[in-house]
């Protein structure tokens, strides 16, 4: 029986990173959605059912943190894995403020950020 695959919802509003991120992660074998900006997050996120949630720090029009939190206060989805991604230094602060589960370092290794993805999925 062939493995569903996992899906990725990305918010993040960099075009091109939203562009590099699903061809690495469908070519990787994830389903890739993805969102420009985090308005109506827990709306988003019950439309798409991803499995993963890969978030930008700096996501219109409340930020990372604030989606983040928003999500994580509700009950359907705060058992979502949230892989937080910003190229702020103080990004393990922010992504513990925001309740993220995991977060990655912009600029990252696209290697890594599979890897870590997959990680995520494993244990939910």
């Amino acid at each position: 029986m062939h493995a569903m695959k996992k899906r990725v919802l990305i918010f993040d509003d960099d075009a091109d990173i939203l562009h590099v991120c699903t061809i690495v992660l469908e070519t990787s074998g994830f389903e890739v959605a993805t969102q420009n900006n985090c308005h109506d997050i827990v709306k988003k996120v019950a439309d798409c059912r991803p499995d993963v949630i890969l978030l930008d720090n700096k996501i219109p029009p409340t930020g990372g943190i604030v989606a983040s939190q928003e999500l994580k206060a509700s009950i359907d989805y705060r058992g979502l894995p949230i892989v937080f991604f910003s190229a702020n230094q103080d990004i393990a602060r922010l992504a513990g403020e925001a309740g993220a589960d995991f977060y990655i370092e912009k600029p990252f290794d696209l290697d890594h950020l599979v890897m870590m993805l997959r990680r995520a999925c494993a244990g939910y």
